[in-house]
């Protein structure tokens, strides 16, 4: 059975950090690209960072600088470490699993999604102006 579980969400003050963890099973967690994308009300889906199998990691141009996604592939979990955040991070943040081996393209996003195969039920994070 295919688990992703995200952990590490809460409620922050602007400039604030958080780090989030997905632990997954059930599944070759070294085989795939993993990600993290953003849900936000009345805003749509939004990738907010990827690392492939090798360790290349891809970002949206909002969170850059800010927002590092880093693997472990001895624990099969992918983290995210979220450092001066701002109140329009506040989302709902999921992890997946992705056949995505990297993207020439900026939009890397787009290559990342239609190569979903798993994702978790997320963790709310919510940023205090």
């Amino acid at each position: 059975q295919v688990q992703l579980v995200e952990s590490g969400g809460g409620l922050v003050p602007s400039g604030g950090s958080l780090r989030l963890s997905c632990a997954t099973s059930g599944f070759t967690f070294g085989a795939y690209g993993m990600g993290w994308f953003r849900q936000a009300p009345e805003r749509p889906r939004e990738g907010v960072a990827a690392i492939t199998t090798n360790g290349t990691t891809y970002y949206t141009d909002s969170v850059k600088g800010r927002f590092t996604i880093s693997r472990d592939d001895a624990k099969d979990t992918v983290y995210l470490q979220m450092d001066n955040l701002k109140p329009e991070d506040t989302a709902h943040y999921y992890c997946a699993a992705a056949t995505f081996r990297g993207s020439k393209s900026p939009d890397w996003w787009n290559t990342f999604y239609y190569a979903m195969q798993y994702w978790g039920k997320g963790t709310v994070v919510t940023v205090s102006s």
